[in-house]
């Protein structure tokens, strides 16, 4: 059962209880003022690298459409006092069914970049999955999380010993999965960093583990402190490989013990096929709309996907969620986890570790309060028949 730590919903108090001596939240609370206040603050080209989706963002925007076509039907006179939101996914338990969802590049938002964010989901106890392409090394993440659980993201290079040595990396510093994005081959067409001509990667932001790796070093005539043009000019070549198919996932399990998770599955075929490969379990994710303008909200896809596989194989959801409420639904339709990215992100920009913690503790409260205001007291009784879905 939830201690008394971890009843989420009592955030709201904390809130209210304050407001007698008249002082109100330092930051915003609807996602909507979020981003906005987030605007406002960074540079353009930050704002719109996060912001952004690809081509004319019709699949952020059906992110979005995707969770209102999903309404919950609460259900009354049921015992709610006592909560227990907890739950465990490939051995990495939670307080709740929440991760921090691999979002790159930070340092465009913030100076602390990674290990701002690390800290408040360390002082939450909520896991983080960190991108490749970070800012911070991920041995500095690791560092900043503590004991709090972490996955590794993998943009897999098209070096084979680069990708075992940032698997090998992780496995030391302590991350206990590998998330392997499987849609970012290539780079999308996204207008608003084109319109700036905004790649930070090219400046040399988000390239930490790349910088830091002995075998990405090996290959340079000189250090990336010495000659960084050299340096990024040799991630680009690596950074990806767009030829993998399902034949080499092997090279996945020969090079780690951890296990591996899909991410950016979106059909029910390749659902199958990712199970029936072995690997240990899948996100579903169209990386928040940025990589295939006009492809199916997230959201859509997560039935058909949890249908496809055996009940006891895990699938984790992102894309689109910006509130509790949207979490429920995620939850609801069979993700064993949800990964939240954006919104963080923004309390992140506005007020560096306790802008993460502000929105982690806020989107929590209300995942709290949905549940018990439903009339359930664990999300291990919330399914299907716990929503109707409406035109």
């Amino acid at each position: 059962m939830a201690t008394p730590e971890q009843i989420f919903a009592n955030y709201q108090y904390e809130i209210y209880l304050k407001g007698i001596g008249g002082e109100v939240p330092a930051l915003p609370i609807a996602y909507d003022e979020l981003e906005a206040a987030a605007r406002e603050k960074l540079s353009a080209g930050a704002y719109g690298y996060v912001a952004g989706g690809a081509g004319n963002e019709s699949t952020v925007r059906a992110n979005r459409d995707a969770f209102e076509r999903w309404r919950i039907v609460p259900r009354m006179m049921r015992d709610v006092g006592v909560r227990d939101l907890s739950t465990e996914v490939l051995g990495t338990k939670m307080p709740a069914p929440l991760m921090l969802a691999p979002v790159g590049v930070q340092s465009i938002i913030h100076p602390e970049g990674e290990l701002a964010a690390a800290r408040a989901a360390a002082g939450l106890g909520q896991p983080m999955v960190l991108s490749g392409a970070a800012s911070n090394t991920m041995e500095d993440v690791a560092e900043a999380l503590g004991d709090t659980p972490r996955w590794f993201q993998l943009y897999w290079p098209n070096d084979p010993e680069l990708a075992a040595s940032f698997m090998e990396r992780a496995e030391k510093a302590g991350y206990s999965a590998i998330v392997v994005t499987l849609d970012t081959w290539l780079l999308a067409w996204r207008p608003r960093d084109l319109s700036g001509a905004y790649l930070p990667f090219l400046k040399g932001e988000g390239v930490a583990n790349y910088f830091s790796d002995p075998v990405f070093r090996a290959a340079l005539d000189k250090p990336p402190e010495e000659d960084i043009q050299a340096a990024v000019g040799h991630w680009v070549a690596v950074y990806s490989d767009p030829t993998v198919t399902w034949e080499r996932l092997d090279f996945l399990r020969d090079n780690t013990r951890l296990p591996i998770l899909l991410k950016g599955i979106l059909h029910a075929d390749d659902a199958r096929r990712a199970a029936d490969a072995g690997v240990d379990g899948i996100l579903v994710s169209n990386h928040g709309g940025r990589q295939v303008d006009g492809a199916i909200g997230a959201l859509d896809a997560l039935p058909d996907v949890v249908d496809a596989v055996p009940d006891d194989f895990p699938v984790l959801f992102d894309s689109g969620v910006r509130s509790g409420a949207d979490a429920f639904k995620a939850l609801a339709l069979g993700a064993r986890a949800v990964l939240l990215g954006r919104p963080w992100v923004w309390g992140l920009g506005l007020a560096g570790e306790e802008g993460v913690r502000h929105v982690l503790r806020s989107l929590l409260a209300e995942l709290d309060l949905t549940l018990a205001l439903s009339g359930y007291t664990s999300f291990d009784d919330v399914g299907p028949d716990s929503m109707v879905r409406v035109r």
